[in-house]
């Protein structure tokens, strides 16, 4: 018989380095994962091309905050191979609920054209997964995440594995002992997903350098 997942079980197996995949969205059973690489995004790092700095500064979209977290987790499952199985979907949730989720919206008009979750844990995101509808949104959305957890003092972002598109963004690969010493100092810190007073806009968030300040506005 399988045990059900809990809140406080994720969030005991984040604070050690686990997280929880299923094999597909059909398969009934959850798995643990500690890789020996792991993929993470130094806060300082992201890399904003010139096109990229444009598309955030044009402004024809819409962010938003925790505002349709379910709607982001249904959209990263969808797609043909998904880890996002029933129990992941609900599990996730709950951890929403409970304020330990967070989402990341963007929309165009009334569609929501992309999004990103992960879960906060001290200073750490635990980042989950991320979808895209149009071309940028997955980009744009990963800026304005970056802009965020610097401004609420979050020194780990974890992206599990590393992408080619992440990759491409910044983000790197360290070794499971390194992880490990990052995240054994993020679980001493304490951060805010949502900061008092933080009302970001997009020029500010196209020009974050990887040495600029996060600001506020």
């Amino acid at each position: 018989m399988a045990t059900e997942l809990t809140p406080d079980m994720l969030l005991r197996a984040y604070s050690v380095g686990i997280f929880p995949m299923a094999q597909s969205r059909d398969d009934p059973e959850v798995g643990w994962y500690d890789p020996r690489r792991r993929g993470v995004f130094p806060l300082d790092g992201f890399h904003i091309s010139r096109s990229l700095a444009r598309a955030i500064r044009r402004g024809d979209y819409r962010i938003t905050i925790n505002q349709d977290f379910a709607g982001v987790v249904t959209g990263c499952a969808d797609r043909e191979e998904t880890w996002i199985n029933a129990d992941i979907f609900d599990i996730y949730l709950r951890l929403h609920r409970a304020g330990h989720a967070h989402s990341v919206e963007l929309w165009a008009g009334d569609g929501l054209m992309g999004g990103v979750y992960g879960v906060t844990l001290g200073s750490a995101f635990f980042g989950e997964s991320m979808f895209s509808r149009q071309t940028n949104a997955s980009k744009i959305v990963l800026a304005w995440l970056i802009h965020r957890l610097r401004a609420g003092g979050f020194t780990l972002f974890d992206t599990q594995f590393l992408t080619p598109h992440l990759a491409s963004l910044g983000a790197i690969e360290i070794s499971r002992m390194e992880y490990r010493r990052q995240l054994a100092e993020a679980m001493q810190q304490s951060a805010t997903f949502q900061p008092e007073g933080y009302a970001p806009y997009p020029s500010l968030i196209s020009s974050m350098g990887s040495s600029g300040a996060s600001g506020s506005s």
